[in-house]
């Protein structure tokens, strides 16, 4: 039951990452197999890292932090989905100044999409559940699925162009629409 339940966790918390991957797949601005294996590692690393973190810092931190995580998340999926939009109607603009599985841009997605992992890990320490399988379990499926939506999302990019783009960008910004959301309104 408690591997059940892991893997269950482990889903949920990695779509953010999926679709994420997804759209940046869509953008075409990954250069290589690299690039991808990166992007898709640190989205796995920050999921299993916030995910112990959370586990380690208890309710003390959790309550200055619950305030106002969902508005940092939004506010960064907001930021790349509108630069997203941006690059699709525009054919001579790309979504990122720089490759997107490299520096500040790297961090800023990985952070992203693993704030809620902070809460999860939380929860775990609550529920009983082995913190190290959770956190392993979480941070390769992180991966897996990270992984497998760069490589969709180049297809797709690849096959229906720029608009891919703009659909990636309105996929983030929902995304983070749906965080507030959840947080206002639970």
């Amino acid at each position: 039951m408690e591997f059940l339940t892991i893997t269950l966790i482990s889903i949920g918390l990695a779509m953010d990452a999926l679709a994420v991957s997804l759209c940046v797949g869509t953008a075409g601005q990954i250069a290589g197999l690299r690039g991808k294996i990166r992007l898709a590692a640190h989205f796995g690393i920050f999921q299993a890292g916030m995910t112990a973190l959370g586990w380690l810092s208890g309710e003390t931190v959790v309550q200055y932090v619950r305030g106002f995580d969902h508005w940092i998340a939004f506010a960064l999926l907001g930021y790349v989905g509108v630069n997203l939009i941006r690059s699709g109607l525009d054919k001579n603009c790309n979504a990122f100044e720089q490759d997107p599985s490299t520096g500040k841009v790297l961090v800023m997605l990985s952070f992203a999409t693993s704030i809620d992992a902070f809460a999860v890990g939380l929860s775990i320490s609550f529920l009983g559940v082995p913190i190290l399988l959770s956190v392993v379990m979480i941070g390769l499926v992180a991966l897996l699925l990270s992984a497998l939506g760069l490589f969709a999302g180049t297809r797709l990019g690849e096959a229906f162009g720029k608009r891919m783009e703009i659909v990636g960008g309105l996929i983030l910004i929902g995304i983070g629409i749906r965080v507030i959301f959840t947080h206002l309104f639970p």
